[in-house]
């Protein structure tokens, strides 16, 4: 039974030694696994860091041409809010101008209605006038005048 037992023991110590060359051999594989993980993370996290920095870049551009696009647009602003001033101090003059012209053409519609009840009032005087002393005009010294010849005060 020694030999039985002997055996068992030498299986078991073979299946020890197998077993301890296999924990080796376990530890080779996982340390393998271990550096291709470590690898492959690092690869992973310099491809991302790369991703990273491209999508910076990308933004940073985004941010100069946005910039660039809102400056000229303020500038856009600021002309056209300048003509806009312009125009208005424009309509300003102009419709300063148009009071006034309205109020000259009021006192000129004035003045016209004025002459027209004037010459009404001297028809109608003259027609008084020749109807008492004979109609001939000669005493009535409107009755010769124009109203739209202009006055020469130097006539000899």
């Amino acid at each position: 039974m020694a030999t039985s037992s002997g055996n068992s023991s030498g299986s078991s110590a073979l299946q020890i030694m197998n077993s301890g060359s296999d924990q080796e051999g376990l530890h080779q594989v996982m340390d393998q696994r271990k550096r291709k993980r470590m690898v492959s993370n690092r690869e992973s996290a310099r491809r991302s860091r790369m991703r990273k920095q491209e999508h910076l870049t990308d933004l940073t551009a985004q941010v100069g041409l946005l910039m660039k696009e809102n400056n000229q647009i303020l500038t856009s602003i600021n002309v056209t809010n300048q003509l806009y001033l312009n125009l208005e101090a424009e309509n300003c003059v102009l419709r300063a101008q148009m009071a006034e012209l309205s109020n000259r053409l009021q006192s000129l519609n004035d003045i016209l209605d004025y002459i027209d009840s004037s010459k009404w009032l001297l028809e109608n005087e003259e027609e008084d006038l020749s109807a008492q002393f004979g109609g001939d005009g000669f005493l009535n010294p409107w009755s010769n005048l124009c109203f739209n010849q202009p006055v020469d005060m130097f006539m000899c």
